[in-house]
């Protein structure tokens, strides 16, 4: 299950990329990020009260294996009791089996919640970067999401599951040793007090070089992890162009530089630990040489210098282990920070308060008045000023122009990815951003120029546009597409595995793919950004066809290139730099003698172009 995080100031997507850049977090040097966590905990409270008592169970069995000890060595073994010795080996095997119990118990609830957090908070993660809009996609790279998800979430895994588990078990322990130390002899336990200061000071110290470093070490694995999953995105093109070799040398550049990274951390905890392990068992060598002389003197008994011995050791033990796992709480701590920098991040795009309904049953009226558009990763260049245009209903409307002029970018904002800095966007009168977005893109059908295929089958690729479609709406969109011979053809028919993007299929397959997903979604609008681009002449020739039947009595939208495509348009759009240059028909554009007429000529011949 999801936990829902409480509200709090949160940083716009414009602000992404500081927002989850670790080197802006640095400045914090405790474990107080950690505290984020308990909203994730707090549903398996009852679980975290079992794990404790059992954490505590265990804890306590330790502690009373001293005491049993001092009993057996001042009454046992110095009176000669063998009762005592039969008694005393009976209580130790159910101190055992306690202690054995508790372990399993604490061991498994705490393992339990470990795991359900992670999964929760990987959920959130995931649900809450769906939410973002493309600007924030813009300044983040895919593979430093990937990196929280998997990398950070299995830090904190580790935390949650063990680390934290361990980390409370010692505090017990050094707590009531400490505290049985000072029952049993007060002199030895004030030499003990004065140790404990040179133990957490290279705790301290190095704890914040380990939590430096470990940041730095995250940050190299997101850069391996970005740089693997955009070279395997594009093998085709490194392939190509041969340049496998360089590629390797930048990914072992990268490695090397996580190893280094890796290692000095390494080595720093280790020195972390050596200092602190020197200094408490050269301690206790010290306290036991002077407990020692006073039991030869008659100041302590047996029994009591060796349940003394037992908690020193129990009390250096848990020194030991605290040390051990501060570093890896620091670094799930800097693993916090990043993930619950991420999760602190709020979409531009999000619907209002109270979202104006769209009119029903829609229209398709299409108004753009006045708008002026930037790219948040362009923030000095206008990819739509000045931009006006009102679409009709079941108006069939294509834009073209020259590249760069803000045709696509129309498409951005119909489907609202990003809002305009001035001027408005209506859908059907209604200004998208008084309305959902949901609402919205569930009355536009997108094909883009290019096509987006999963990795699975048809039936799911098709299926998108519309979830609940049936097997027969799916082969019937499928037909509409001129999609449904090649698909029936594979060796499993529509349940066809696809490949990763669609790679099983042709270019021009992928695009009637695409084409049928819009047409089984049925929407009032259509987008089609150079949708028969990828085709032949031939399969050109049928996926127009089945483009006119859909595009019948629906406002369409049309984007290309290709002027062949767009001479039936009830209206053509000229645009360049992002504004509206001329309209009219094909005929009334070459005869005006503009941007159009010298499109047109360079695509056709001069005797077609009256056509």
């Amino acid at each position: 299950m999801a936990t829902t995080l409480p509200s709090s100031p949160v940083p716009s997507v414009s602000q992404s990329s500081e927002s989850v850049d670790p080197k802006a977090m640095e400045r914090r040097r405790d474990l107080s990020p950690l505290r984020r966590l308990v909203p994730f905990l707090l549903p398996y409270k009852w679980r975290i009260l079992g794990a404790m008592v059992a954490l505590t169970v265990a804890a306590g069995t330790v502690l009373g294996l001293g005491q049993g000890m001092r009993v057996l060595i001042d009454q046992g073994f110095a009176g000669g009791d063998t009762s005592l010795l039969d008694r005393a080996l009976l209580v130790l095997l159910g101190v055992i089996a306690l202690m054995a119990a508790s372990t399993y118990g604490r061991f498994y609830l705490v393992s339990w919640i470990g795991e359900r957090v992670v999964a929760d908070i990987r959920r959130a993660v995931y649900d809450h970067v769906l939410t973002l809009s493309p600007g924030f996609f813009e300044t983040t790279k895919t593979g430093e999401i990937l990196s929280r998800l998997t990398t950070d979430t299995t830090l904190l895994q580790v935390v949650v599951g063990s680390s934290a588990s361990i980390a409370l078990r010692n505090t017990l322990l050094f707590l009531g040793g400490t505290g049985m130390l000072l029952i049993t002899s007060p002199k030895l336990t004030g030499l003990v007090a004065l140790v404990v200061p040179l133990v957490v000071a290279p705790i301290v110290f190095f704890g914040r070089r380990v939590r430096k470093l470990s940041r730095d070490s995250q940050d190299r694995i997101a850069d391996v992890g970005s740089f693997v999953e955009e070279t395997l995105a594009a093998i085709r093109t490194v392939q190509a162009y041969t340049h496998e070799a360089i590629d390797r040398a930048l990914f072992g550049k990268r490695v090397e530089e996580a190893f280094d990274v890796a290692i000095r951390r390494v080595r720093v905890r280790a020195l972390m630990t050596v200092i602190v392990i020197v200094l408490v068992f050269g301690a206790v060598g010290i306290i036991l040489w002077i407990g020692g002389h006073d039991v030869v003197a008659g100041r302590l008994t047996p029994g009591e210098l060796s349940a003394f011995v037992i908690y020193s050791v129990v009390v250096a033990g848990s020194v030991g282990a605290i040390s051990e796992v501060i570093g890896d709480l620091q670094r799930a701590a800097g693993a916090t920070e990043r993930l619950f920098g991420l999760l602190a991040i709020e979409s531009d795009i999000r619907p209002p308060p109270a979202p104006k309904p769209l009119p029903s049953p829609a229209a398709g009226a299409l108004s753009f008045d006045a708008v002026r558009f930037h790219y948040p990763s362009r923030p000095d260049w206008a990819a739509l000023e000045g931009f006006s245009l009102d679409v009709r209903p079941g108006e069939r409307v294509a834009l073209v122009g020259p590249s760069g002029a803000g045709k696509s970018t129309v498409f951005q904002l119909l489907l609202r990815y990003y809002d305009p800095q001035a001027g408005s966007v209506r859908l059907d009168g209604v200004e998208l951003r008084d309305a959902d977005p949901v609402a919205v893109r569930r009355r536009l059908g997108l094909v883009a120029q290019d096509p987006v295929v999963f990795s699975a089958n048809a039936w799911e690729n098709i299926r998108y546009g519309r979830p609940d479609a049936s097997d027969a709406e799916v082969r019937a969109a499928a037909e509409a597409a001129h999609a449904l011979d090649f698909l029936d053809a594979l060796p499993e028919g529509l349940g066809t595995f696809l490949g990763e993007k669609g790679v099983r299929l042709s270019g021009g397959q992928r695009q009637r793919l695409a084409i049928a997903r819009a047409i089984l979604r049925d929407p009032p609008v259509l987008l089609l950004d150079e949708a028969t681009s990828a085709l032949d002449a031939e399969s050109e020739r049928m996926v127009q066809d089945a483009l006119d039947r859909l595009m019948h009595g629906r406002t369409t939208l049309i984007v290309a290139h290709r002027l062949a495509t767009v001479l039936n348009a009830d209206r053509i759009v000229v645009m360049d730099k992002g504004r509206v240059v001329e309209t009219g028909t094909h005929a009334e554009l070459v005869a005006q003698g503009g941007l159009y007429a010298r499109l047109a000529a360079l695509q056709f011949d001069r005797a077609d172009l009256a056509l």
